[in-house]
């Protein structure tokens, strides 16, 4: 099966049998009959055959075996935490997702594992590789839209000795297979374009190294980083119309491009050419928060992703080097003419 809306339509699915639902629906269980002797199975902190399936299908869209956990950030810190020791480096970008910077600066580095920020660019990157036992990029970068040259990193991690690990959330596994390309770990918030609706939080890494896997299982249920089994096989319900989707906000992403681009209030205008994430900056804030009210099918929302269009000033988090007037777009699957004329009418408001 090689066409996207196949792939994602069957993946994970369980042999037909006679009278069954194509997605069995969601096991609820803590504990299970499991006698004898043995480890940890027959609890539910450990295993559950509704990840089992969702986890199956992760796997055969990103080319390994994926782990699900409770949510992105999970999924960051089940890589990040087992895998950094003291006296170990950790190279991570400067201008992505802050989540990763906490981690790295507020507890890594306290712990003696030294931390070395850099700005997504593959001459960068490959600098700060010198010496790292792990190599953090995002690419596309989030908010910053930004590609990185995913297989020349690997070489270049690779051959000082180190592993790379990729956020391939604004890409989704149908745009970018990152462990083709040489990653050692694949990671996304399956909250976003995976599930679609803007609904549950969740995430996964997945792998093609068995041991590296293991580690993971290992740390989610020490840590309890487990998602509930309904919110599970809702992600897995959405996963059939990832394809449809994508295709449809990839749509509307690309004439929003051409509409902001026109606009005198919009510039610096930023498109990867692939996902649903634009990003555009106003005047400055006024300008942004004027554009946000006044835009009537455009929700002012921190997520992406969803099959209702969103945007939001990123300045008001603080977190990120970024101009005040910094918008964050996400295209829905609304009409595009209806999409663009409130984005047009919300741009003359803004001024």
């Amino acid at each position: 099966m090689s066409g996207d809306s196949t792939r994602v339509t069957h993946a994970g699915l369980p042999h037909a049998a006679q009278g069954e639902p194509f997605l069995p629906g969601p096991t609820f269980a803590a504990p299970t009959h499991w006698s004898g002797e043995g480890g940890p199975g027959g609890y539910g902190r450990y295993d559950n055959p509704t990840w089992t399936r969702y986890e199956a299908a992760l796997g055969e869209l990103e080319g390994g075996e994926a782990v699900v956990l409770s949510s992105g950030m999970a999924a960051v810190a089940a890589v990040l935490l087992p895998v950094l020791h003291p006296g170990d480096v950790l190279v991570a970008p400067s201008d992505a997702y802050p989540g990763v910077r906490t981690i790295a600066t507020d507890h890594l580095r306290t712990r003696g594992v030294e931390v070395r920020l850099v700005p997504s660019t593959d001459a960068a990157f490959r600098e700060a590789a010198v010496g790292a036992t792990l190599v953090w990029v995002e690419t596309p970068t989030n908010p910053g839209m930004d590609l990185l040259d995913v297989a020349g990193l690997a070489r270049a991690v690779h051959g000082g000795g180190g592993l790379l690990a990729v956020d391939g959330t604004l890409a989704t596994p149908l745009r970018q297979r990152a462990l083709d390309l040489g990653a050692d770990f694949a990671m996304s918030s399956a909250s976003k374009h995976l599930t679609g609706h803007s609904d549950l939080v969740m995430g996964y890494v997945a792998t093609r190294n068995a041991a590296r896997a293991a580690a993971i299982r290992t740390h989610r249920g020490l840590m309890g980083a487990i998602p509930g089994p309904f919110e599970v096989w809702l992600a897995h319900r959405s996963l059939p119309t990832l394809a449809v989707r994508l295709e449809r906000q990839e749509a509307n992403a690309a004439v929003l491009q051409q509409a902001l681009e026109a606009h005198p209030a919009a510039t610096d205008v930023r498109w990867p050419g692939f996902g649903s994430v634009l990003a555009f900056t106003l005047a400055d804030a006024e300008a942004a928060e004027r554009f946000l009210g006044a835009a009537r099918l455009v929700a002012d929302a921190t997520s992406f992703g969803g099959v209702h269009s969103s945007a939001e000033r990123r300045g008001r988090w603080g977190t990120d080097d970024l101009p005040e007037g910094f918008i964050r777009f996400s295209a829905g699957i609304e009409d595009a003419g209806d999409l663009v004329a409130d984005v047009r009418a919300a741009l003359d408001a803004a001024g």
